[in-house]
């Protein structure tokens, strides 16, 4: 027998999630439906809400409500170094850098990593808007934090030359975060030491 119209299209709206299958989407929205329909209704309200009203910040292309995020909007009162550009993957890996406490520059977010295999070049990932950002004038440094992953080590070196072709120093956090991990998985010392021993490109 065939689920209910609604519920075959919440199974396969739970499925967008990554990690989550069949399986796993069935058994979620039989879980809302059964046993937590208020919560149900609030996940349902807080995705329209959260896609409705966050957008990127103008300057370092992460998640706001407003034109500039928090991080950006406090470099004009110049509690962050605008002199150093730190250039991660995904928001994530910025809260955990964040966490660190050993960074006090400013960001830029790919929202992604160039991947050719999966379709994903420069243009996707948005190096254009980077080297704007790069090129303001007050940037002097840009510290490269991709993850460790065969596709975030091509993309730090695709930075690296890019940046270095237009003058600025650039520098990759240092081995101390394990090959092959993401940063937001990485303990917060872990990273705090990889960035004090970056290194140049």
């Amino acid at each position: 027998m065939k689920p209910p119209a609604a519920l075959r299209e919440l199974i396969e709206a739970l499925r967008v999630l990554p990690g989550v299958g069949p399986k796993s989407a069935q058994r979620m929205a039989f879980h809302l439906l059964q046993h937590d329909r208020p919560g149900a209704l609030r996940l349902a309200h807080s995705l329209a809400e959260a896609a409705q009203r966050m957008q990127h910040c103008r300057l370092c292309n992460s998640f706001t409500e407003t034109e500039l995020c928090d991080l950006c909007d406090a470099s004009g009162s110049g509690r962050r170094d605008a002199t150093q550009l730190c250039v991660v993957e995904t928001p994530a890996d910025l809260g955990m850098m964040e966490q660190t406490q050993a960074y006090r520059g400013l960001y830029f977010v790919l929202m992604g990593r160039i991947s050719p295999l999966d379709g994903i070049g420069p243009k996707e990932v948005g190096v254009e808007r980077l080297i704007a950002r790069a090129c303001d004038g007050a940037v002097r440094e840009v510290v490269l934090a991709t993850n460790f992953t065969h596709e975030g080590e091509a993309t730090a070196h695709y930075l690296s030359e890019a940046l270095k072709a237009r003058g600025l120093k650039v520098t990759r956090l240092a081995r101390g975060v394990p090959v092959g991990s993401e940063l937001e998985y990485v303990d917060p010392g872990t990273i705090a030491h990889a960035f004090q021993d970056r290194r140049d490109t």
